[in-house]
């Protein structure tokens, strides 16, 4: 592209899962499609610290801190809010220039009633969703509306063969300690399942251990997670798997913890809500699983089934590349920004 749009992207903090995949990762190949990034990250993340007395602090140095965005978003062409500047509020968006780009990927519509979102959204002149269903509820407030999945970079997340005779057979978790709920939930199952098979372990690799109730520790490996080990863990597991509520706020979720087992050649077993059912429908890359006898049934198939396994798991790759990789994400993202603006 000829015309080169410069973007000034204000993200939500250095360790914001969704500001390094829908963000981060797409600055260089955005730049090879005409777009140049300017990120700003703040210091202070959108999310307030756990502990209530510290809150005051934080929200007066997070505001200060985005300020000076505001009076920076004037040198660029295009400006690019990755969720709200503070969580559930609406606060300097409408200050920076224009045109805007609001990008969602989670159902964060429902915090407050969605009249943050609503306003930054209306406020906006195009949004980018990450999945149909934040597409189908932001319509309602901006005509301008386009889905772009989140990115996964196939260079990173890659298939390692790693399944030898003298190897511990792993089903794998991955994220952060406020979806450690879902893992819980299918609890029993995975007992019933480690039960039948002693050798197998299950892999968290979570900011906080599971509190287990019903399997034995000694076949849990938990591994604290960081940018540095992600890639390995993933690579270490043997099936991937994605519990959920089936709820509206699950339904907003982009699958992502799916897509990166995906991505490194595993199979996965998913509670087929939202996107995750979108995505199963891609290819035969695993199974989904509704109920606890589901779940029991559908890991006792993978484990004692090598080929279908590693069949799944091949799919599951192609899928990636053609869909999901980092290039495709970029390339669509780009052509968009150029398209609107």
């Amino acid at each position: 592209m000829d015309r080169i749009i410069k973007v000034a992207a204000i993200t939500r903090g250095q360790d914001v899962p969704s500001r390094r995949f829908r963000v981060e990762q797409l600055i260089p190949e955005m730049r090879e499609n005409g777009v140049a990034i300017e990120e700003y990250v703040p210091k202070f993340s959108a999310y307030p610290p756990k502990q209530k007395w510290l809150r005051p602090f934080w929200a007066g140095a997070a505001i200060t801190e985005r300020l000076p965005f505001v009076l920076r978003s004037y040198q660029a062409d295009v400006v690019f809010f990755q969720r709200e500047m503070i969580s559930t509020l609406a606060t300097f968006e409408g200050l920076c220039k224009k045109p805007r780009v609001l990008d969602i990927d989670d159902a964060i519509f429902m915090h407050r009633e969605g009249k943050a979102v609503k306003k930054i959204a209306q406020g906006c002149d195009l949004v980018v969703c990450g999945n149909q269903f934040l597409a189908d509820r932001v319509s309602d407030w901006n005509s301008n509306v386009i889905i772009v999945p989140t990115a996964v970079d196939c260079s990173r997340f890659c298939y390692k063969d790693h399944n030898s005779e003298d190897e511990t057979f792993v089903i794998g978790w991955i994220g952060s300690s406020c979806g450690l709920k879902y893992l819980l939930s299918i609890e029993e199952a995975l007992a019933s399942v480690l039960k039948r098979f002693p050798s197998v372990k299950i892999m968290v690799v979570s900011d906080e251990k599971p509190n287990f109730s019903k399997i034995n520790e000694e076949q849990v490996l938990f591994i604290r997670w960081s940018r540095e080990i992600e890639v390995e863990a993933i690579q270490s597991m043997d099936i991937g798997i994605m519990p959920l509520s089936d709820s509206e706020w699950e339904k907003g979720k982009c699958s992502y913890k799916m897509l990166q087992y995906m991505a490194c050649g595993m199979a996965v077993i998913v509670s087929p809500v939202g996107m995750n059912h979108d995505v199963l429908q891609l290819g035969d890359l695993g199974f989904a699983a509704k109920s606890s006898a589901d779940w029991r049934d559908c890991l006792g198939e993978l484990i004692v089934n090598h080929d279908k396994r590693k069949k799944m798991g091949r799919e599951g790759r192609k899928v990636i590349e053609q869909y999901f990789d980092v290039k495709q994400v970029a390339l669509k993202l780009s052509h968009a920004i150029h398209d609107f603006f």
